[in-house]
């Protein structure tokens, strides 16, 4: 399906998010040039998300675009899975990781003019046991602070906010043990982090440069040590591209792969927490349709 033959598109923003309810009207604004019709919903309540992407995917739309963080498209992307409809991205959030992987600007004109223009590319998804999600997953403090955050702190102060949650969860952090395989050929590692991702990006920063959303393979990179400043080292190296960023760090790739951790661990999924280890990661290679830039 190219762009021409695009006939019918949705619109769900999650409103709740931070910039929600001032970008819908931007949003509906910016797609009134659209070729097409597009039926458009603000949620206010997350809880009705679900709900309201299945009443759009019943009227069978040639592309379905969601508006807001990495949170939402993950938490929403299962339900695309098995129709014959196109992702578009709208990215609202906060580190929009799933954009910067596709390349989308990260301004609402920006990312319309890629779904008027874009071209549909086929994508895998990382899956989680039986849950998909677009881009990554992570055992560690990321999880810790996922878990926590204050909303009101992420809705007010955005990263700021969400850097002191951090640096707060960060003091009482301990490194942990990652298992990785079965039995006797099984890798044991004490880390400090594990990124389980489908993408690069990681809280909007590129972690992971051996992950792609085309590869076929899930990637698993642990960071590797005995004290919490090698993570804190980590994501300095990473965020100023230091050749650093590769040293105590350990990627394990395959299409499935089991993961357990000493002692069991919460698994945040792009932003929330939705599992707990002992997990089989996987990948679903090309799965599903996205609208990208030609």
């Amino acid at each position: 399906m190219s762009n021409d033959t695009i006939t019918s598109a949705a619109l769900v923003v999650n409103a709740k998010s931070r910039k929600g309810q001032k970008l819908f009207k931007r949003a509906c604004a910016a797609m009134s040039g659209l070729p097409y019709e597009v039926d458009a919903h603000a949620v206010e309540d997350p809880k009705d998300l679900e709900a309201t992407v299945l009443r759009a995917l019943a009227k069978k739309p040639d592309l379905l675009i969601l508006g807001g963080g990495d949170g939402t498209v993950s938490g929403l992307v299962d339900l695309m899975v098995g129709h014959d409809v196109i992702l578009g991205v709208l990215p609202l959030g906060t580190a929009n990781s799933f954009a910067r992987t596709l390349g989308i600007p990260l301004n609402i004109e920006g990312a319309v003019e890629v779904i008027r223009t874009g071209k549909p590319r086929r994508i895998d998804l990382g899956m989680i046991d039986g849950d998909y999600f677009a881009n990554c997953a992570a055992m560690g403090i990321s999880p810790k602070i996922a878990e926590t955050v204050p909303h009101a702190l992420k809705k007010i102060f955005g990263k700021v906010g969400y850097l002191a949650w951090a640096t707060y969860q960060y003091m009482r952090f301990r490194p942990f043990t990652l298992i990785v395989g079965e039995g006797p050929t099984a890798v044991k590692i004490r880390v400090v982090e594990v990124r389980i991702s489908n993408g690069p990006y990681h809280g909007g920063t590129e972690l992971v440069d051996a992950a792609a959303v085309d590869s076929g393979e899930i990637v698993v990179q642990a960071v590797m040590g005995h004290v919490k400043r090698r993570l804190v080292q980590n994501w300095y190296a990473s965020v100023f591209r230091l050749e650093s960023r590769h040293e105590k760090v350990r990627d394990f790739r395959g299409k499935s792969l089991k993961i357990n951790t000493i002692p069991p661990l919460p698994i945040s999924i792009d932003g929330e927490v939705l599992a707990k280890t002992p997990v089989t990661a996987k990948v679903a290679a090309g799965i599903i349709r996205v609208m990208a830039p030609a």
